[in-house]
């Protein structure tokens, strides 16, 4: 508390002579330089340009001091000053501190993590031509343009019938107009353009949104009732409090939350609601803003597919004030809220809100941190809470509602488990969809419903064998095998981007027995489009959605009716509502479930529950087919009974039988370098001498391959540190990482609470 109250004193007192920065450019510096009196007083989390070696650099202002134990007369001044006032609030560096800390990052990185580069870079907003009628029209002035100049007569009357000035460029564009059209009005002094800056906007494209449908909000059930009557107690009683709401698929949490932000604007404040995909975000954001925006909310979205304007203009909206809403990403948890009084983090089980690059925080837990140190309410919601938040409920420091049932009496799928192996043993199983899953695809297309059918992986074919010598075709690279991509008929890694042409024969013996096995989502779109010729297909994964707005267009066609059929990866998995899908087909439930991480039952009986949720949200009833070869493996048995408790209970006994997370912290470190000996050696070096400092207090696993020992020509190997006081434990490895001599070639990462092991 002393240090918090120490800066904002400094925040506000202004004029101190010395700067405490840190350079945007390099290493992990915290440096002092003199406050010249010709800059005026500089803020705390104000960038700024200082000289470095001989050169200008870009850097944050961190803290401001009175005192300087450096010589005088070599202290250098800074230069100048990039920013009007802070890029990162008080609350923000304190964050920005804590992540630094805790996930064992440079500090430099977390700052760049939390300030769009536009911003950092000092960048303005997007200037725009508006155009507006001068006000007002006399009588005849019509007629008379549509007898001579018809085309500006249509623009006229356009722009009679709007409220205030419009971006040229868009109307000219709608009514295929040339801006020749708008120049004529202008001389005749009909209308008038002029230069605006103009908020680059995600999802909102101005006069042609369709998006926003203004809508009432539905009557709660009983059990929502009695959840958010729950949960706006404890909002109400203020400061931090943190629950969870535990509901099946289709139960409407999503409404809890939008009663919640409600209330949250009536009383000024502003709304963080994190979702952890942008694939999430279309559909949230429309619903967010039909139901918010006639109450005054501006609503921005914010993740890392933004342009770099629109990242800049939102964060300039939200720190202004002008945004009460955000709806983002795990990097919306950075945005720089004056006001922050509410945060919503949606499906908070999911791995993608853990950052896999540094700073390696995870968006869920500094959501948490975040409306802690505002002292405010935070509400995790999931349909499979991860174990880490069920063993904090458990444990008292969380609270949680409950919501067992689907809206509108709305009944759970029926989930059918097909056994491969039994099914290709009959002879009717050998391809990719079981006869169950056919017979139903079929009914549900006759029936003029939807069906989304769930792979989790991508290409055509996943593995390239020779039937003569055994030949695989793997990266050179990297140590996995190559994925047939039949849309351009390359065989490419989905680790490091190597591609090259697909054989005729075996590159090894150079016999024609060369034959792709496996299956990717590009062979589950042509599977379907043979099995059914007549159905409209599409796919939705990394490689068919590069294209600006896909995700955006696929789901809005999806909704209206446009696919039957929508094939897809883990963007699908979770969260969308489409009223008409009752057939959801799981292919391969086993690919998570043979992962190499003490997860994989987890992540398995989640993927099961969230694929499955997708069907049967509307009136109709929903089915759900599970393809497996290990049918009574316990992730699928409990999914199939919708033993939500029964699975957690098992798995936790498990967990806490072998000491994994949630019961210890997991701290992963990663050696890698090109030089496969030389990073065994370091690794084991590194070892030897923290065993000497940790050994008590934590234990050790390793050093040990990762499951992919090698990715773009680089080795790695990897130690496991089980510990219950991370943040000593955390300390301790930083120290020793400053003071280790580290041979060049080598770099070693740290990932604490770690989530992907691969």
């Amino acid at each position: 508390m002393q240090s918090e109250n120490r800066m904002e004193s400094l925040i506000k007192g202004g004029g101190l002579p010395y700067a405490e920065v840190v350079p945007l450019s390099r290493g992990d510096l915290r440096l002092t330089y003199r406050v010249p009196t010709a800059l005026g007083p500089i803020p705390v989390g104000a960038l700024v340009v200082i000289p470095l070696q001989g050169r200008r650099e870009k850097a944050l202002v961190v803290a401001l001091t009175g005192v300087c134990d450096f010589p005088e007369n070599k202290l250098r001044n800074i230069s100048g000053l990039l920013s009007e006032g802070t890029v990162l609030t008080a609350d923000l560096l304190r964050l920005a501190t804590w992540i630094s800390s805790y996930y064992l990052a440079p500090l430099r990185i977390v700052v760049e993590a939390m300030v769009p580069a536009p911003v950092r870079e000092g960048k303005g907003r997007k200037m725009e031509t508006m155009i507006e009628v001068i006000r007002p029209v006399e009588n005849g002035v019509e007629e008379s343009l549509t007898r001579s100049a018809p085309r500006q007569a249509q623009l006229l009357r356009f722009l009679l019938d709007q409220a205030g000035p419009l971006p040229r460029a868009l109307i000219l564009r709608r009514l295929n107009l040339s801006a020749s059209v708008a120049e004529g009005l202008v001389e005749k002094g009909l209308v008038q353009c002029r230069a605006e800056s103009r908020l680059r906007e995600s999802y909102q494209d101005g006069l042609d949104d369709m998006e926003v449908l203004e809508s009432g909000p539905p009557q709660l059930t009983d059990e929502q009732e009695e959840a958010y009557r729950q949960l706006e107690e404890a909002r109400g009683r203020g400061g931090f409090g943190c629950w969870l709401m535990h509901g099946v698929t289709g139960s409407g949490k999503t409404e809890v939350y939008l009663r919640l932000m409600e209330r949250t604007l009536e009383e000024g404040g502003q709304v963080l609601f994190l979702v952890p995909e942008i694939a999430l975000a279309p559909q949230t954001v429309s619903r967010v803003r039909s139901r918010l925006t006639s109450m005054g909310a501006n609503v921005v979205v914010w993740h890392s597919n933004l342009s770099a304007g629109q990242r800049a203009d939102a964060f300039r909206e939200v720190a202004s004030g002008r945004a009460n809403v955000v709806v983002g990403a795990r990097s919306a948890v950075f945005a720089p809220f004056p006001d922050l009084k509410l945060v919503l983090v949606d499906e908070e089980h999911e791995p993608a809100y853990k950052q896999e690059e540094a700073p390696r925080y995870h968006g869920r837990d500094v959501a948490i941190m975040r409306a802690f140190d505002r002292k405010v309410f935070c509400l995790l919601g999931s349909a499979t809470p991860s174990l880490e938040t069920l063993y904090n409920v458990k444990s008292g420091k969380y609270g949680v509602v409950r919501l067992t049932k689907r809206v509108d009496d709305r009944q759970m799928p029926l989930l059918h488990v097909v056994d491969l192996r039994r099914a290709r043993a009959g002879g009717k199983g050998g391809g990719i969809f079981s006869p169950l899953l056919r017979e139903k695809m079929a009914d549900r297309m006759d029936k003029g419903e939807q069906v989304i059918l769930f792979l989790n992986r991508r290409g055509y074919s996943t593995t390239a064998l020779c039937g003569d010598c055994g030949h695989v075709a793997e990266c050179p690279h990297c140590s996995i095998g190559l994925t047939l991509h039949r849309t351009d008929n390359r065989m490419r890694c989905h680790l490091c981007g190597f591609e090259k042409e697909v054989p005729a024969y075996c590159p090894s013996c150079r016999s024609p027995e060369f034959k792709w096995k496996g299956s990717g989502t590009q062979k589950v779109e042509a599977a379907v489009r043979s099995l059914l010729p007549k159905s409209r297909v599409v796919r939705l994964d990394a490689d068919s959605a590069r294209k600006r707005n896909y995700f955006r267009t696929v789901l809005g066609d999806f909704r209206k009716g446009k696919i039957d059929v929508l094939v897809g990866t883990q963007m699908i998995a979770k969260g969308l509502d489409f009223p008409n899908v009752t057939l959801v087909g799981l292919i391969d439930a086993d690919l998570s479930l043979h992962q190499e991480d003490f997860r994989a039952a987890e992540r398995t009986f989640q993927l099961i529950v969230q694929v499955s949720g997708r069907s049967g949200r509307g009136d109709r009833a929903g089915e759900v087919v599970v393809q497996t070869l290990t049918p009574h493996a316990p992730p699928i048995q409990f999914a199939r009974r919708q033993d939500f408790d029964g699975f957690l209970e098992e798995e936790l006994r498990l967990r806490e039988e072998f000491r994994y997370p949630p019961y210890r912290h997991l701290i992963r470190q990663v050696f890698q370098g090109r030089n496969e000996e030389k990073i065994w050696f370091v690794a084991e070096k590194w070892a030897e001498t923290i065993e000497k400092d940790l050994g008590a207090e934590v234990e050790i696993r390793g050093p040990a391959p990762t499951p992919i020992e090698k990715v773009a020509d680089e080795y790695r190997v990897q130690l496991w540190y089980f510990t219950r006081a991370v943040q000593s434990t955390g300390q301790k490895l930083s120290k020793l990482y400053q003071n280790f001599d580290l041979p060049e070639g080598v770099r070693i990462s740290f990932d604490v609470d770690a989530v992907g092991l691969r």
